[in-house]
């Protein structure tokens, strides 16, 4: 198969099990945690280049213009609406490792020749712009950093992005930050498309917020990028729910509250985490301050997958194999979810991990 992305695919094939220790969002909101939700709800509306309220109050909370805002149906659209704007046939795209299979497939559709950089456990995979500028060849036109790093959690420093940043404008190319987990873990944190015009910043409303049914996503960058962005949106989906985006547009009037809500629960979840981590010396992690995931790895244990597996069928519990994301002696392990689903869930792992059966 050419177009592949066995993340996803196995994402969306799985068991649903009792405790999902899988997803890396925060727990779903109901309609009910959206205030007015019922009455926003209407059929039609002006939303040719995005619904002029959302494109306003995105850029109204993330401190920038309008026409830097192109929307998009999720995260995942914004990723490949930037990279369709600024990827030929044939360019160099360079893309993080251990990494999150979408932000590989888009570039690959697209054409391009995949670079990939490393970062490493040992450093407590936090980006290096050594590493970075070291892979970069005269035909790279697009660097590609998830921050956090799906599927790890670890932050990206903001001297390391800007010294990427330099060397990204010295060669000509972008840099693609795929910041959908930031307001999650991150307070005050400006966007990285921000810092320069050689970023541009995606995101939406799915991880960090709970609101994954509305399939809000966005990207932030230069105006004259911007426009480019929004014009290879005509060619992939031309625009999106309206739906959807008086229902964004309603959540970003209450973004506060929902930030707060989501906050309560990753505390009292990275909480439990910690617990967890601290009493299991067979675990090596590298664990986020804040966040929704971590990406431990077994002491003496090549691929987890076995372990996952066992721990699905015998145990009724999810967690997703390091092998998804190049990196088979980890698992991704998230903590977004509800909190009684989280304690057990983890309780569950333990006993897995006490019964060395696998």
């Amino acid at each position: 198969m050419r177009f592949h992305a066995p993340y996803m695919e196995w994402a969306k094939k799985r068991p649903s099990p009792r405790f999902d220790l899988a997803g890396s969002n925060v727990s779903a909101c109901s309609i009910d945690d959206l205030d007015g939700a019922r009455d926003a709800l209407a059929l039609s509306g002006h939303n040719d280049n995005g619904y002029e309220p959302l494109v306003a109050a995105i850029a109204s909370r993330y401190k920038v213009t309008p026409g830097q805002v192109a929307t998009a149906n999720g995260a995942a659209g914004a990723n490949f609406q930037v990279c369709a704007a600024l990827v030929e046939p044939g360019d160099d795209v360079m893309v993080e490792r251990p990494g999150y299979d979408p932000l590989l497939g888009a570039p690959r559709l697209l054409g391009a020749n995949i670079i990939r950089f490393d970062r490493r456990f040992e450093d407590g995979f936090a980006l290096d712009p050594d590493r970075v500028a070291g892979a970069m060849t005269a035909r790279t036109r697009l660097i590609v950093i998830s921050r956090p790093q799906n599927p790890t959690g670890a932050p990206a420093d903001r001297s390391a992005l800007a010294e990427i940043g330099r060397a990204a404008r010295s060669a000509g190319a972008h840099v693609l930050v795929d910041e959908v987990y930031l307001d999650a873990t991150a307070e005050g944190v400006e966007p990285a498309a921000l810092i320069d015009d050689v970023f541009v910043s995606t995101s939406s409303l799915t991880k960090s917020y709970g609101l994954s049914g509305l399939r809000c996503g966005w990207s932030l960058s230069s105006p004259d990028l911007a426009e480019r962005i929004r014009r290879a949106r005509d060619v992939i989906d031309g625009n999106g729910s309206i739906v959807a985006e008086r229902l964004a547009t309603l959540a970003f009037a209450q973004l506060d509250r929902l930030a707060g809500r989501a906050a309560a629960l990753l505390s009292a979840n990275t909480a439990l985490a910690r617990e967890f981590f601290a009493a299991r010396p067979e675990l090596e992690v590298v664990l986020p301050q804040r966040g929704t995931v971590a990406f431990p790895r077994i002491r003496g244990v090549a691929d987890t997958s076995v372990f996952a597996e066992r721990l699905m069928t015998e145990r009724e519990t999810a967690i997703v194999p390091g092998r998804f994301f190049e990196a088979p002696a980890h698992f991704r392990l998230g903590f977004g979810g509800p909190t009684e689903i989280v304690r057990e869930g983890l309780a569950r792992v333990v006993a897995a991990l006490d019964a060395q059966d696998w």
